[in-house]
């Protein structure tokens, strides 16, 4: 595989990618750049703007139509939709239910019921159900089953 690297301070930072087909390699440097596209983002409280690494919240959550991210302290105000979160931020991040974009890293435990539903417990004690929607998705990501 070929590359190049022109330096250029007048232009936009921009990644091409010219490929005979999608590898996993391919996959790996898209998911690589998206990472670092999402390294800072920017979350609001009170009027002010704070800078935060994705692996620093535990999960986004929508509450009252408004998205909010987690982190071990703090609830901060997002501007963006969840679907636009879970785009953004790939592999790291898992859909839970509707309301709820957990860090993968951050899940603390899950409880099971009798009744067959899965609660996931965060790293910063935030709780959550996991829909019967995303049950599936959720088990085979975290390795409960195959």
């Amino acid at each position: 595989m070929k590359y190049t690297t022109i330096i250029d301070p007048e232009r936009d930072q921009e990644v091409i990618i010219y490929a005979h087909r999608r590898t996993p390699e391919i996959e790996a440097l898209e998911d690589y750049i998206r990472r670092m596209d999402a390294e800072f983002l920017g979350f609001g409280r009170d009027g002010q703007i704070f800078p935060l690494r994705p692996d620093e919240i535990a999960c986004f959550t929508v509450e009252e139509g408004r998205v909010y991210a987690l982190t071990e302290g703090d609830r901060l105000s997002v501007r963006l939709p969840l679907y636009a979160l879970e785009d953004t931020l790939g592999d790291g991040f898992i859909r839970i239910n509707q309301s709820c974009l957990g860090n993968i890293r951050k899940i603390h435990h899950f409880d099971a019921s009798i009744g067959g539903s899965l609660m996931v417990t965060f790293t910063n004690g935030h709780r959550d159900y996991v829909s019967r929607r995303q049950l599936k998705t959720v088990k085979e990501r975290m390795g409960m089953k195959k």
